[in-house]
């Protein structure tokens, strides 16, 4: 019975290894390189998404923060101090001001 038991340990241990090796090998190939890249790539890639989002997050509530500060020690509400608009347009957020003369400059070259 003992022999049974470990002939059985030996080649619980033998199929582990051999199938071990194989992963080790073809992870070693260029296949295998490239998918490894990937992944790192794809790590990186969300951690700075998420970095960015994190940043943007950051942004808002200090902005808002800001906004409070401003309110509280001007007593104007947001919408009621002069250069300011309750509402933001496409212009105001995220869009890149030299956009706009582009497009004024093509369509006067077409007229």
């Amino acid at each position: 019975m003992r022999r049974l038991f470990w002939l059985g340990v030996g080649v619980a241990a033998g199929v582990s290894l051999a199938r071990k090796a194989s992963e080790t090998a073809r992870q070693a190939t260029p296949a295998g390189l490239a998918s490894n890249l990937g992944d790192a790539v794809r790590e990186l890639a969300g951690a700075i998404g998420a970095f960015g989002a994190d940043v943007r997050a950051g942004m808002s509530e200090r902005e808002q923060e800001l906004n409070d500060l401003v309110e509280r020690r001007s007593g104007l509400p947001r919408s009621a101090r002069p250069g300011s608009s309750a509402v933001r347009t496409e212009r105001s957020y995220g869009r890149h001001a030299a956009a706009e003369p582009r497009t004024r400059r093509a369509r006067q070259a077409e007229s």
